[in-house]
């Protein structure tokens, strides 16, 4: 049933103050052809990508010098080169205003509320950047942070990259196995963590994790402990190589931070594959991609401004955090928040919002879900009145979810569902500030990003489900895999299903009104009797009832065929009896399709996630089929694994 009408439009005045209006203009006169809709610019932006990444350049205000050429080997995926002549550093960028205003607020959990100036935070960058060099942290060198999302985190990085350096980080819950099959095979000189943190109200010491190691990590030079529980000092006193933060930077007064400018494609991030079905690949990104591609998406589809505050609910292990930090280039302030969304109470995040007058609220799909199921409804309780946008990503948001957003958190809101991934560390798929939102759709494919749907065969699908690709380079496209000198494993992810095109691993359908599904990831995509199927659809179906706290899909191999099964952690109370599994079943049939109906369901204690909140389908399906899940560390809760091991249910 398609819904007659959206749930939300913008207002004509909306439209007119939004930033997407003054680029379109800009665009208008740069291409001498008036743009009158968002998919007549978005064409534009994919035919002349060399024009219209120029114009994004001018109209962000990037810091830098541009060089001579745009785009060159345009056609070639891997290959391509943006800005090949160009130069410019993305701390200069980040650190552009000066003053008192606030640059950074942090919040973690209700122990700890700091602020940090845009002089202050200018202050902190300029003694951690004496500090690093120091110790001879040089251009190309790794500085490697096991950080809570708290104001050090952004000060490292940004004196990281005012060198030259590439920052890299996880949160402090990841175990130590986890933290060193990341930061081991990257070699970092210095390596920074926290004496602990808190979460669900709970102090976690991490001192014992963080001198193990940095016992196991022999380039490293010099550890820095953050204090956050107040124990930094007494932290490092065990601890070779280690000293406090508050000590190490005793020695350098604050100056003006110098700027390393690098080429284009200088690295600047590594982040990491999920790591569910191996040790991870560390993905690399380079400075100018990734400042173009967030301020393109910060600016033009998220509208935020100068003087904006934004949010996102993130830690320093999710790709979240690097696209967060980036607001800085446009003068926002950084609304941090470390710890759980839901201590004391599911309303921590919108006390945080009007508290400090949030613009943008970024947050999970499962966070919405979460909320709703739990009967709360911030419209009710909280003001909201300064909050424009709020976003989504992490997983599909449900057409339930779109609706609870209007119905119980704002209803004049702009609901940005987004897609992409630490792939290219920024979205494929994401919010349009000036066209409607419709239930259960993403609104648009990014601006210069030629997203597609395709078939099997390589062919476009304007109806159906099929692989998400993006058939034409962009400048977030990672620079490299590390230790990946030819480039195999690189091409290997991405373009041995399509030549020369990127080939996203998700499962998705364009919608009537110019918008996207997405149905889940196309790896973990189910495929009873040779159809395909998201199990996306299912959740979307079963997470909604009262008896179903959350679920997880797979396909299982058996009998020559694959067939659908469905794990369920239930509500309190709930018990999977027939009459639940024949209520399930109906409702996917009804909701879906036969197709979609689970041979078996099996009731489970816990669903593995992995840090960043994802459900884990393709661990749980390794484990149902006998085979090793290797790096067990990139999940949450490893132990819930083995709930899933030789069930007896799932032998006939």
């Amino acid at each position: 049933m398609v819904d007659n009408a959206p749930l939300w439009t913008p207002t004509p005045s909306r439209i007119a103050s939004s930033p997407l209006t003054a680029f379109m203009q800009q665009a208008s006169q740069r291409a001498a052809s008036g743009f009158s809709s968002y998919a007549e610019l978005h064409r534009w932006s994919v035919e002349d990508r060399a024009a219209f990444w120029d114009l994004v350049w001018d109209f962000c205000g990037v810091i830098g010098e541009k060089g001579e050429r745009r785009l060159a080997d345009g056609d070639r995926m891997p290959g391509a080169s943006f800005f090949p002549d160009a130069s410019l550093n993305y701390a200069e960028n980040l650190l552009r205003r000066k003053g008192p205003e606030d640059a950074i607020v942090f919040k973690g959990e209700d122990k700890v509320l700091r602020r940090l100036s845009w002089d202050e935070l200018h202050a902190l960058v300029s003694r951690l950047q004496q500090l690093f060099i120091s110790v001879g942290v040089k251009k190309g060198d790794r500085v490697a942070a096991m950080m809570p999302n708290m104001p050090e985190a952004v000060a490292g990085m940004l004196a990281a990259a005012s060198i030259g350096a590439v920052w890299s980080s996880c949160s402090p819950d990841f175990g130590e196995q986890g933290v060193l099959d990341r930061f081991g095979q990257i070699e970092p000189v210095v390596f920074m963590a926290p004496d602990g943190y808190w979460y669900n109200g709970k102090q976690n010491d991490v001192s014992a994790k963080v001198q193990a190691v940095l016992a196991k990590l022999p380039t490293v030079r010099l550890g820095i402990v953050v204090s956050y529980l107040g124990t930094a000092r007494q932290a490092v006193s065990a601890m070779q190589k280690a000293v406090a933060l508050d000590d190490a930077l005793a020695d350098f007064e604050a100056k003006d931070v110098t700027f390393e400018r690098t080429e284009f494609n200088h690295p600047l991030y590594i982040l990491y594959s999920s790591g569910t079905t191996g040790i991870p690949k560390c993905i690399v990104h380079g400075a100018g991609g990734t400042l173009l591609q967030h301020m393109k998406e910060h600016q033009l589809h998220g509208g935020v401004k100068d003087g904006d505050r934004l949010f996102y609910f993130t830690t320093c292990g999710w790709m979240m955090w690097n696209w967060l930090a980036s607001g800085l280039a446009t003068g926002a302030t950084l609304l941090l928040y470390d710890g759980s969304p839901f201590h004391p109470d599911g309303n921590v995040l919108f006390d945080y919002a009007d508290a400090e007058k949030m613009t943008y609220f970024g947050t999970s799909a499962k966070f919405i879900d979460t909320l709703r199921k739990s009967g709360l409804r911030p419209i009710d309780s909280h003001d909201l009145s300064t909050v424009r946008t709020i976003s989504s990503t992490g997983s599909p948001l449900s057409p339930e979810d779109f609706a609870f957003v209007y119905d119980g958190i704002k209803r004049d809101v702009h609901l940005a569902s987004i897609s992409g991934g630490t792939d290219i560390v920024s979205c494929f798929v994401l919010g349009v500030p000036t066209e409607p939102v419709w239930s259960g759709e993403i609104q648009g494919a990014g601006l210069g990003m030629a997203v597609d749907v395709w078939d099997d065969q390589g062919r476009p699908l304007r109806g159906g489900k099929g692989e998400l690709v993006c058939t034409k380079a962009f400048p977030s496209m990672p620079v490299s895999f590390w230790n990946d000198p030819e480039g195999a494993k690189y091409r290997a992810a991405y373009f041995e299903r399509f030549d020369n095109v990127w080939c996203h691993g998700d499962f998705a359908e364009w919608t009537q009104h110019g918008g996207l599904i997405i149905h889940g990831r196309s790896d973990a995509t189910l495929n009873p009797g040779g159809v395909r199927i998201g199990t996306a659809e299912i959740y979307n179906q079963v997470e909604h009832m009262a008896e179903v706290a959350e679920a997880l899909c797979i396909g299982q191999d058996f009998d020559g065929d694959v067939r659908v099964v469905l794990f369920v952690r239930l509500a309190p109370g709930a018990v999977l009896d027939d009459d639940l599994q024949k209520r399930i079943r109906l409702k996917i049939r009804t909701g879906c399709s036969p197709r979609h109906v689970p041979a078996k369901i099996v009731a489970v204690a816990d669903i593995p996630r992995t840090k960043s909140g994802k459900i884990t389908e393709l661990a749980v399906r390794d484990i149902v089929h006998g085979r090793e899940v290797k790096n067990k560390e990139a999940l949450a809760n490893p132990e819930a694994l083995e709930l899933f091991r030789d069930l007896e249910e799932l032998q006939a």
